[in-house]
């Protein structure tokens, strides 16, 4: 021992091994793009002291990460677990790299090179933090029309290409100010990389224009000018983030009623703004599931039912002409700066706001055509000069037995693609000519465009085809098969087949598509089978009939018909859809019951049409048979005396529906029932659900004076007895357990939620629709897993028709 060391040993120093050190590339996929995904990233990477950088990319947001090796871990499993509120993560695939020693986490210029495999986000309601600031008169966007963030804003309508970046949006005419452009290069601001980010210095500008000023600005600010204009009863079209709408003061009955002839609008119920869910809970009610609908980031028209013998005293109510013969009030609340704005102080609190359109055309867009097709609708224009790229309606909910069911599907869900059960190949299915969506999709992903419209006007048909250049620009899709509805006469059909380049053209039937819809979006697999039950208006049937009131044994790869309505004549076709009084003779004679001056069908039909409809009937003239359950909705609405006259689709079934609400909860009728026949299976003959007994029942209790809510309401009960009773015989025969429920009658809720509630109580598994809506707007999807699954399963360039077709 040293003197040195006090005769004691001295133990070596040692020196801590360096933490391992990993490189990782990190990919992720899915709606990552315009939601403050990288801002996200940049600040992960710092907190966990990270090395490396992140970028924008067609195929989504791409990182590079380098550090010691359990941060890397924590940073990839932080990734998705901590996504910003706006993103849909996907899949986050990691790939080790070679360690490169750097320094400091970056955020790189987007690349544009590669296939598109990024997913757009949809336009989201104005956020709190953003309201706050708009509210808050020393913060610099006080009143700022156009205020948004990372967390809220436009987007899929800004979008001109990918990846998400400000010179590719309708953004990139609009340089930032010093202000702004500090905000949107700072990680800790919630404006990082925000591609909607302006203020009043750089931002668009509101103009407001009264017609006949030859297109002069009115002086003053334009929001207090239209607030102003529609407290005098004027209908100002406001330009949103979608398109033009038409708005109006939803308690002046001279307003609403001038909007409603300028319009054509029929009486089809127009859709009601209201600043707050408070202001409308005296008027319909509210239960969890809708206010969380009114109040959440998509912001769609909510339809609500009405609230009866409620006291209103001192507060808005709209006016009578608002929404005529409907159950219920179609809500919403504001999603834009500019609409929270508007129904400031000043102005009347519950507005009308309706599409910016002549029924019938697509929803305006472009400025100079606002002033031009708009002209005659509007007094005056609330316009802004930021350009919408992609048209966009307002989507339309309802909640039936405590779930939403999507009847439109458009603002704020489109374009968030749907994942498939069954893989498919890259294909185009351009869905039905009413309520018009088309659906691309390729493997597993499956985008539905927002709702088009209906495809009997050329302009529409425009629309429908820069809608499909523009969603298959987004979806890097690149369809090699086209799927239509099997009409022969179908202009979507006629579109696909002009557009064709000699890619296949395949066919689906009509309600074979719309139980694969309601399959797809439950998952189920291939190679189930369902009891499909498709009930609707008009869909061309395998005969060649007009079938809509079908029971069908389907699957993805075929379908067979089990069941229908007995086929009855549709006297002069599409006539008899707009007078429903047509319908209701044509069953009376089908079902051999005379039609007697006394009931209300008759005498709405006048005496010369009646006898040319007579002999129509007798000789089979101009009488397709069909098989509808809707046609049958509309017969008993007539013979009820509820509705004569259909001036927009499916009046008389929605009218009958609110008279059976008006009447509550009634007793069963035995007397109104369905005659079965060709129960005996034998040669594939499908059971026949004869309404003639029904109609007897509906016209003895009209000549009894029974009130026609009493009727509706029985009527009603029948119909959901007769699914019970023949999704039973299904099962007897089949062994198949589950019903599916599509097609546009079951956007009733009464009938849905009587169906749902039967079947369950009979042990059935019942699927419906939720995300899809069950009219046409989802037949599109249904058509594509069919056709392209077939093709798929084939393993061929070609479909296979005759699967497709089933």
């Amino acid at each position: 021992m040293g003197a040195a060391d006090g005769g004691r040993a001295v133990a070596p120093r040692v020196v801590p091994a360096a933490p391992p050190v990993r490189r990782v590339r990190v990919v992720v996929r899915g709606v990552v793009q315009g939601v403050g995904f990288r801002p996200h990233v940049y600040g992960l990477a710092s907190e966990l002291a990270l090395a490396g950088q992140v970028t924008n990319t067609g195929e989504g947001v791409v990182v590079e990460a380098e550090g010691a090796a359990a941060a890397v871990d924590r940073f990839c499993a932080r990734v998705a677990s901590d996504a910003p509120p706006l993103a849909v993560v996907e899949s986050v695939d990691v790939t080790d790299l070679p360690a490169t020693g750097g320094s400091g986490f970056h955020i790189v210029a987007s690349r544009s090179t590669g296939a598109v495999r990024t997913l757009v986000a949809p336009d989201t309601a104005t956020c709190g933090d953003c309201l706050a600031e708009l509210a808050d008169p020393a913060d610099r966007r006080h009143r700022h029309p156009f205020i948004a963030c990372t967390h809220c804003g436009p987007r899929f309508t800004i979008v001109t290409g990918l990846p998400y970046d400000r010179e590719h949006t309708t953004m990139a005419g609009f340089p930032l100010c010093p202000a702004c452009d500090r905000e949107y290069r700072d990680p800790a601001d919630r404006r990082f990389h925000a591609q909607p980010v302006a203020c009043p210095a750089c931002g668009p500008r509101l103009t407001l224009v009264v017609a006949g000023s030859q297109d002069r600005p009115v002086a003053g600010d334009p929001v207090d000018g239209a607030r102003e204009l529609l407290a005098a009863g004027a209908i100002v079209a406001v330009k949103g983030i979608g398109g033009y709408h038409l708005a109006c003061d939803a308690t002046d009955s001279r307003a609403v009623g001038e909007l409603r002839r300028r319009k054509a609008r029929g009486n089809k119920p127009f859709a009601l703004m209201a600043g707050d869910s408070a202001d409308v809970a005296h008027l319909v009610h509210l239960g969890a599931a809708e206010r969380e609908l009114l109040t959440g980031r998509v912001r769609p028209i909510v339809l609500l039912r009405r609230r009866t013998g409620a006291s209103a005293a001192g507060l808005p109510v709209p006016a009578e002409a608002v929404a005529p013969g409907s159950a219920d009030l179609g809500v919403m609340l504001p999603y834009t700066p500019l609409h929270h704005l508007l129904l400031g102080s000043g102005g009347p609190g519950l507005l009308v706001m309706t599409s910016g359109n002549v029924s019938g055309e697509p929803i305006v867009t472009d400025d100079d055509e606002a002033r031009e097709r708009l002209a005659g609708l509007a007094d005056a224009w609330l316009a802004h000069d930021r350009p919408i790229h992609v048209p966009c309606d307002d989507s339309v909910v309802r909640v039936c037995d405590g779930e939403p069911v999507v009847l439109r599907r458009s603002r704020g869900y489109a374009p968030l693609p749907l994942t498939l059960p069954v893989p498919v190949v890259p294909a185009l299915a351009v869905g039905g000519d009413l309520k018009n969506v088309f659906c691309l999709a390729e493997g597993a992903r499956a985008w539905l465009s927002a709702h088009v419209g209906d495809m009997d006007d050329l302009a529409t048909q425009r629309a429908f085809d820069r809608a499909v250049r523009q969603l298959g620009s987004v979806t890097g899709v690149r369809p090699g098969l086209l799927v239509t509805d099997a009409h022969p006469a179908y202009r979507s059909g006629a579109w696909a087949r002009r557009h064709a380049a000699g890619r296949p053209v395949v066919r689906v039937q009509h309600h074979h598509a719309h139980v694969a819809a309601v399959m797809a979006e439950h998952g189920v697999p291939a190679g189930r089978r369902v009891i499909g039950v498709a009930f609707d208006g008009t869909g061309h049937g395998d005969d060649g009939a007009v079938w809509g009131g079908e029971f069908l044994l389907a699957g993805y790869d075929g379908h067979d018909r089990f069941a229908h309505l007995a086929y009855v004549p549709l006297p002069g076709g599409d006539a008899a859809v707009r007078r429903p009084y047509r319908m209701a003779l044509a069953h009376l004679w089908a079902a051999g019951v005379a039609p007697e001056a006394d009931l209300p069908c008759v005498a709405a039909c006048p005496a010369e049409e009646r006898a040319v409809l007579v002999r129509q009937l007798e000789r089979g003239l101009n009488c397709v048979p069909t098989s509808s359950m809707g046609r049958l909705f509309d017969a008993v609405s007539s013979l009820a005396g509820v509705c004569h006259h259909a001036e927009y689709e499916a009046r008389a079934a929605i009218e009958l529906e609110a008279a059976a609400v008006a009447t509550g909860p009634t007793d069963e009728d035995p007397r109104y029932v369905f005659r079965l026949a060709g129960r005996d299976r034998a040669g594939g003959v499908p059971v026949t659900a004869d309404p003639a007994p029904l109609l007897a029942a509906v016209v003895e209790d009209v000549r009894l004076g029974v009130p026609a809510p009493v009727v509706a309401a029985r009527f009603h009960a029948a119909v959901a007895r007769l699914v019970r009773t023949l999704c039973g015989l299904a099962r007897e025969t089949t062994g198949l357990e589950t019903v599916a429920l599509s097609g546009g009658v079951f956007a009733n809720a009464l009938l849905s939620s009587a169906c749902a509630l039967g079947l369950r109580a009979d042990g059935f598994t019942v699927l419906r629709h939720h995300e899809v809506p069950p009219n046409d707007g989802g037949l599109a999807l249904g058509q594509l897993v069919v056709a392209a699954r077939a093709t798929s399963r084939a393993g061929t360039t070609g479909p296979d028709p005759a699967a497709a077709r089933g």
